[in-house]
């Protein structure tokens, strides 16, 4: 017995060892989730940045000015920390295509745009993100 008195001592310092390896591969998963939790906040946010920017240039040119485009219309949005670039083109003739309604036969004239919302996003700018949204504007003959 005499001989074995170190042996305990052996094993708690094994297992010691093998509580901190767990103790650190926990604290690196952690870390990692973290990281991917902020990349989907700062995805979240790009995408609320891009639908206020192509809410804007909607409402700017609601009407008349834009049932007049002809060419197409780049407008630069500061929205938080972001800064969203949205183009507004016309798709239709401008006289009008018949609308995409329930009663498309109704002869009523539509011009349709395609707005553009694109910002970039994340560390040092990688990410970016385009948001493409259709426009439909009935003509008053």
């Amino acid at each position: 017995m005499a001989n074995q008195k170190g042996i305990v001592l052996f094993f708690a310092l094994i297992v010691l060892i093998i509580m901190t390896v767990i103790g650190v591969a926990l604290a690196v998963n952690s870390g990692q989730s973290l990281r991917m939790a902020g990349a989907g906040s700062e995805r979240l946010e790009a995408i609320a940045a891009v639908h206020g920017a192509i809410d804007r240039a909607i409402e700017r040119n609601e009407g008349a000015s834009m049932s007049m485009m002809t060419a197409d219309l780049t407008e630069t949005v500061t929205v938080g920390d972001s800064s969203v670039q949205s183009i507004m083109k016309p798709m239709s003739s401008f006289d009008g295509d018949t609308c995409r309604t329930e009663r498309a036969d109704s002869g009523i004239k539509c011009r349709r745009f395609e707005i553009d919302g694109t910002v970039k996003f994340g560390r040092k700018n990688m990410g970016e993100l385009t948001v493409v949204v259709g426009v439909e504007q009935k003509i008053i003959p």
